[in-house]
């Protein structure tokens, strides 16, 4: 008799099926269109009316003119509050606010007044600035994307993410962690759920240039999302709809470490059609973040290609489709401990087995992805929509090792083994939702159903002659001894049978001539989600009341039921806005390398490769969250709008992510349970005098609690105490500001921008210090505690000199390098660190003061004119971009347990041009 969830899952496919039949729709994103009519005091139409389409907070600026029967539409608008003028000769003008919630779109009927030309009329858009929303969220626009400077060209649209929006802790590659968890995530692209890892070592993202505008919802998440929601990424990609006249840009750019790219876009389409194409390539000799400030054996490319189609078959039925390919290819950056690599060359299994330089590190990655998603949307009447999208999305991940694999062996056993993967990630889905929007009620449900095939084909060999488990003999001290084949063969001359020796490992040591372990690991992970939310407004009180139900099949079952509540008032008086939320979710694991994760701590070959832990389960258990969010949003006139946020999170089964080797394979683990408590705050300045600026800064603890209960890899936490997890940072801020000409014939189009960035330094816990246990039980300095001549001291033995070079480690007036370590053991008043901040003797402690990356401020400006040519047509622009303007010598890290060392750029000068037409 068949099991009661093969069952379920057999059936759920054809009970969604038939949700969608009769429901009348699926999810098509969180944009809709703006339409009206323009007319006089008595209803005659009024054709070739300027309507122009602002946003002060996310910069959107759109302009259209009325057709010959006074209507006029704009498409594809993300849901916003926005301000609508309208001018036609003989009229006054007019201002008008618009509200966009629901897929339904905002009509709206747009009546001027016969008067002075320099009259204006206004209606209801006194308090545009400010939301009346329970949700905190940030709005970037299309116009701000070639403004502000991006630290990464090849991870762009996670930069844009990083320096827009408050509770973001910037980390090396590309990622980026939101309030406090590990990257959890996901981006919502016109209405498909991506909830894998984005970071330039996992996938590749869709195109910024794709990209018409995003909403960050860093606040408590709406019923319809699901997965990793501590940020929700929602973007609304490009349309040619409606472009009747081909329209786009080419562009090329060359900067720093040889860094070039090129792309262009175009649009083009009818009334009923569009098709909007984007392709591009860029190259650099620093793809990735290097583990040392010099740059070498760091080449890489990515090429992109996007095209979305319209159609509108007629009044009442459309669809668009995005089709997405990306492709990258890039080195893993050396150290210097990578270079010149001592290993065996021959004689590995005698007594004296001879040693020579192998060569140097040479890792690396190609990552393929492929992205379909159609979307249907049927208009059912003037206050409901139904929209039906599937999407197939899959990631092709290889990893390669050396061309000698025994040039891989890492320093200080950091790497032990040789790495061969290929993984796939294969994500497929259909979804369907039903809007309807009426008087009070913007109301919203949906559901979706997909499945994640993972194939995981991981091949490993020891590359480690003294590996602790792997080397059959040790010397009189203990210490593993290379050479020899068996236990056996130790015997005499102090050299005696390991007894940590494992014999399982032997024909996978290369060192003595063993060959590559080979794992294959396939699940299919079955989802399902059903939602429906309800935003009712009623005077100045605005009500977010969801419900979502979550289902979980993958290599563990859970299932969630999860209320959403927000709660916002708006006392128009001061043009305040005060919200309250919560949200209960279910939280999953991560996909990347999940079963070699769950499973391999079972496997008696992976599981001393893993460093797997004694008594952790293997499988992850999904978790759940709780989240509470109060704030505020103040505007100040027209010139200044606050808005700030308190936040609350426990979640039981936290997850995080820890490293294979010194590698960029990584996988999930599972800890106890998390505490996230902080702020966020954003303050933006609207274009005043041609100047405009914003503010985004948070303070996000991330306190994590033992012990791991699943995964492979834990390295902290043993005393089980709470610990500060490492992208744990105290403060963080980013300012922006832009100044725009607009006078004069050379100057008009000329701009410029700055930005600020200070951040206080994540947690460094692999730093040596000085703190006995005897003094603080929840401090990792105890290891690396002793004392010299009866003082205090730090034992810095278990560093190679370049890692503690890679800290600025430095004792008694000695600064280590590459190649002259410190002594061996440093007295606790003559310690110290230029890029580590290192607690004082007897203060280290891993959740009140842990050891942390030093603060950095780092200075980014950018330069550009726009039509310096001064052309009608072919209008041609110039970009010059500035990172890390002062040269900041800084780390993102140092040893992290999930992404190991890397600094910040150095400074780094790009020129780009842009030709539009």
């Amino acid at each position: 008799m068949p099991s009661t969830r093969g069952t379920i899952f057999r059936i759920l496919p054809a009970l969604l099926l038939i949700f969608v039949a009769f429901s009348a729709s699926a999810q098509s994103g969180n944009a809709g269109a703006i339409r009206g009519t323009v007319t006089d005091p008595t209803g005659a139409v009024i054709p070739n009316a300027t309507v122009h389409l602002t946003n002060p907070r996310s910069g959107l600026d759109r302009t259209v003119a009325s057709d010959a029967l006074g209507q006029f539409v704009f498409s594809n608008i993300t849901f916003d509050n926005y301000q609508i003028a309208v001018k036609a000769d003989g009229f006054a003008s007019l201002r008008q606010a618009v509200d966009l919630q629901s897929a339904v779109g905002a009509t709206v009927k747009l009546v001027l007044q016969i008067a002075a030309a320099d009259q204006t009329v206004t209606v209801e858009a006194g308090g545009d600035l400010v939301e009346t929303d329970s949700t905190f969220h940030t709005d970037v626009g299309r116009e701000m994307f070639t403004k502000v400077p991006m630290e990464s060209e090849s991870s762009s649209l996670s930069s844009l993410v990083t320096a827009t929006t408050p509770g973001v802790s910037a980390d090396s590659n590309g990622l980026f962690h939101g309030l406090g968890d590990h990257a959890s995530n996901s981006f919502s692209v016109d209405g498909q759920s991506i909830t894998d890892q984005q970071s330039k070592v996992f996938s590749n993202q869709i195109p910024a240039n794709s990209i018409q505008s995003i909403e960050v919802i860093s606040g408590a998440p709406p019923a319809e999302y699901g997965g990793k929601t501590s940020l929700v990424i929602v973007a609304t990609t490009r349309s040619g709809q409606g472009v009747t006249k081909p329209t786009g840009s080419i562009n090329t750019s060359y900067g720093a470490f040889g860094s070039a790219s090129a792309g262009f876009d175009l649009a083009y389409g009818g009334k009923n059609w569009g098709n909007f194409i984007e392709a591009d390539g860029m190259n650099s000799g620093r793809f990735l973040d290097p583990p040392e400030f010099q740059v070498f054996h760091d080449k890489g490319n990515e090429q992109n290609f996007f095209d979305r189609v319209d159609y509108t078959f007629s009044a009442a039925d459309s669809m668009h489709l995005d089709f997405n390919y990306s492709r990258s290819w890039f080195q893993t950056p050396n150290s210097y401990d990578s270079l010149d690599v001592q290993n065996v060359v021959s004689g590995g299994t005698s007594a004296d087995p001879v040693f020579a330089t192998v060569g140097n590190a040479d890792q690396r990655s190609k990552i393929g992805t492929i992205n379909i998603s159609p979307t249907y949307t049927r208009v059912i009447d003037n206050n409901s929509v139904f929209d039906l999208g599937a999407f197939v999305r899959r990631d092709d991940y290889n990893y390669f090792p050396s061309g000698n694999p025994l040039a891989d062996l890492g320093p200080a056993n950091l790497q032990t083994s040789s790495i061969l993967q290929n993984r796939t990630l294969t994500n497929s889905a259909v979804h369907a939702d039903y809007s309807y929007s009426k008087g009070i009620h913007t109301f919203k449900a949906g559901a979706q159903y997909g499945q994640t095939f993972l194939n995981e084909n991981d091949s490993l060999g020891v590359v480690d002659p003294t590996y602790s488990f792997s080397a059959p003999c040790v010397d009189a001290e203990g210490n593993p001894l290379p050479g020899y084949a068996n236990p056996s063969q130790c015997s005499g001359d102090g050299v005696g049978p390991n007894p940590s020796y494992l014999a399982v490992l032997a024909p996978y040591d290369l060192t003595r001539g063993g060959s590559y372990y080979s794992y294959l690991g396939h699940t299919d992970v079955k989802e399902l989600g059903l939602f429906a939310e309800d935003q009712i407004k009623v005077g100045d009180w605005l009500f977010n009341l969801g419900l979502r139900q979550d289902v979980y099949n993958g290599l563990t079952d859970a299932k969630q039921t999860q209320p959403r509540v927000g709660i916002a008032y708006n006392i128009k008086p001061t043009t305040s806005v005060l919200r309250i939320s919560y949200a209960r979710t279910l939280e999953t694991p991560f996909n990347e390398n999940l079963i070699l994760s769950s499973e391999g701590c079972s496997n008696a070959v992976l599981a001393p490769l893993l460093n797997c832990t004694s008594g952790v389960a293997g499988t992850m258990q999904p978790g759940f969250r709780n989240e509470f969010h109060a704030g505020l949003q103040q505007a100040f006139g027209k010139r200044v709008v606050v808005s700030g946020e308190y936040i609350w999170k426990y979640t039981h089964n936290a997850f995080d992510f820890s490293v294979l080797g010194n590698t960029p394979i990584t996988f999930p683990i599972d800890w106890h349970n998390s505490k996230i408590p902080g702020y966020a705050l954003h303050v933006d300045v609207p274009e005043y005098h041609h100047v405009s600026a914003y503010v985004v800064a948070s303070s996000v603890a991330a306190r994590f609690f033992p012990p791991q209960v699943a995964g492979a890899g834990a390295t902290v936490g043993s005393t089980g105490l709470p610990f500060r997890i490492d992208h744990d940072e105290k403060f963080n801020q980013e300012t922006h500001v832009q100044y725009t000409w607009s006078h004069g014939k050379y100057l008009s189009g000329l701009w410029g921008g700055f930005n600020w960035r200070y951040d206080s330094g994540q947690v460094a816990g692999s730093v040596p210090c000085y703190n006995p246990l005897s003094n603080d039980p929840n401090s990792a300095c105890g290891p690396t505690s002793t004392l010299l001549n009866g003082q205090p001291a730090v034992i810095l033995s278990s560093l190679t000199a370049d890692e503690e070079f890679q800290a600025g480690l430095m004792c008694g007036g000695q600064t280590a390098t590459p190649g002259n370590p410190l002594p061996a053991v440093c007295l606790a008043s003559e310690y110290g660190s230029s890029l580590v901040r290192i607690p004082a003797a007897g203060a280290g402690d891993n959740d009140h003061n842990p050891q942390r990356i030093q603060p950095r401020d780092l200075f980014d400006a950018s330069l550009g004119k726009d039509n310096i040519f001064h052309r009608d047509r072919y209008k041609t622009n110039l970009d010059l971009t500035a990172i890390n303007v002062t040269d900041k010598y800084a780390l993102y890290n140092f040893l992290s347990t999930f992404s190991g060392t890397h600094y910040v750029t150095p400074r780094a000068l790009t020129a780009k041009i842009t030709v539009n037409f």
